[in-house]
């Protein structure tokens, strides 16, 4: 509420305050960034969820508006800096203060280049949201791996978010992307939904045209949680899913085997059905190689001291949109992309949708494929 009260009453300060001196216009702004501001709680806790046309209007506009108001604001910033060095240089050469017109002239060309530079950013960041996510490749070399998986391709989507923005075209889209990497395995490591089954159901269908060797294997994320996390487990299943709440299952060739491990979400972990890594590893052979599906890299030094190889996580989104992209990088150890902790790898994928503002700058959507060496 600070940041989001605080940022409303920044732009009111200067896009109607600082450029005119009409109490009605000044008035009409406040109402408007006022209605604005609450739009932000609105589009959270009402509007995505209520899944017809004006609810997904409303909610999209609600969206849409964060991300412009994040960088109008952000550039009204920096005009405001060049506005005081200009005002400081002024004084200082002519020993007078900027006239109000004068000052009235250069906040209203603030607002001007403000709004141009915000158009650019959120022009470039809606059109990366919605086009087709980039495919990332890379190997990892999995300890006591068989050599009758080696090469074994794992293509992991995540945080798609499909709900009141994202519908069945791009998960289509998704599904054709994923299926011409000639996946042996697919893993949904969570945040897939963003609504009931009841809405989305038919959307989420769309998943049943993925094809793999192994099939498709998915954990539940916070937002499953948000949107009913049975329900959908339960949907998904129906649908040829494997779901994978605190388990693990064993994957055969020959006499080669490998360990697929799921947890539930690691933010639910005080729940009954929250995350639980002690019941997913409960009677598992230690000396087959294990791969683990968790929606948040967290404890993954955990995962990895009790035999887990690679860990495949999502959530942070990569920060998503600049700049809560260096925000996630500093608050998170583990924000986006491979590390190695200890003797095995960490995967962090940046998301295949997105949350929030319809937008993607400098974190753009992915699909990962992941081989398996050994």
């Amino acid at each position: 509420m600070l940041v989001v009260g605080g940022g409303h009453l920044y732009l009111y300060r200067r896009l109607f305050r600082d450029t005119t001196d009409d109490r009605r216009i000044r008035r009409l702004g406040a109402w408007l960034l006022g209605f604005a501001a609450c739009s932000a709680f609105l589009a959270r806790v009402v509007f995505s969820r209520v899944h017809n046309r004006i609810g997904d209007v409303l909610s999209i506009l609600a969206w849409s508006w964060m991300g412009v108001a994040l960088y109008v604001g952000m550039a009204l910033v920096v005009f405001q800096v060049v506005r005081a060095v200009v005002a400081w240089r002024r004084q200082r050469a002519s020993g007078a203060p900027l006239s109000p017109e004068r000052r009235q002239f250069l906040a209203r060309a603030a607002v001007g280049g403000a709004a141009a530079v915000a158009a650019g950013f959120t022009t470039y960041g809606v059109r990366r949201a919605f086009a087709a996510p980039q495919i990332d490749e890379l190997a990892v070399r999995l300890p006591r791996l068989h050599r009758a998986f080696d090469g074994l391709r794992i293509v992991q989507i995540s945080d798609v978010h499909i709900g009141d923005i994202l519908g069945r075209p791009f998960l289509e889209e998704t599904v054709r992307r994923c299926n011409a990497l000639r996946p042996d395995l697919i893993a949904l490591t969570g945040d897939l939904v963003d609504g009931p089954v009841r809405e989305l159901l038919p959307t989420i269908q769309a998943l049943g045209g993925l094809q793999s060797r192994y099939g498709t294997y998915f954990v539940t994320g916070n937002h499953e949680f948000y949107s009913g996390d049975v329900p959908w487990c339960d949907a998904l299943t129906r649908m040829g899913v494997t779901v994978l709440r605190n388990r693990t299952v064993t994957l055969a060739d020959g006499p080669a085997r490998l360990d697929l491990v799921g947890v539930d979400d690691w933010g639910e972990r005080e729940r009954a059905r929250g995350w639980d890594l002690d019941r997913a590893l409960l009677g598992r052979n230690p000396d087959h190689p294990a791969v683990l599906l968790a929606h948040e890299p967290r404890a993954v030094s955990e995962g990895m001291e009790r035999g887990i190889g690679l860990q495949l996580s999502g959530h942070t989104h990569g920060g998503q949109l600049f700049p809560m992209t260096g925000l996630v990088t500093a608050l998170w150890k583990y924000s986006a992309g491979r590390y190695q902790v200890g003797e095995g790898t960490l995967y962090v994928h940046r998301g295949t949708g997105f949350w929030g503002p319809p937008m993607r700058i400098g974190s753009p959507p992915e699909i990962a494929a992941i081989t398996l060496t050994v």
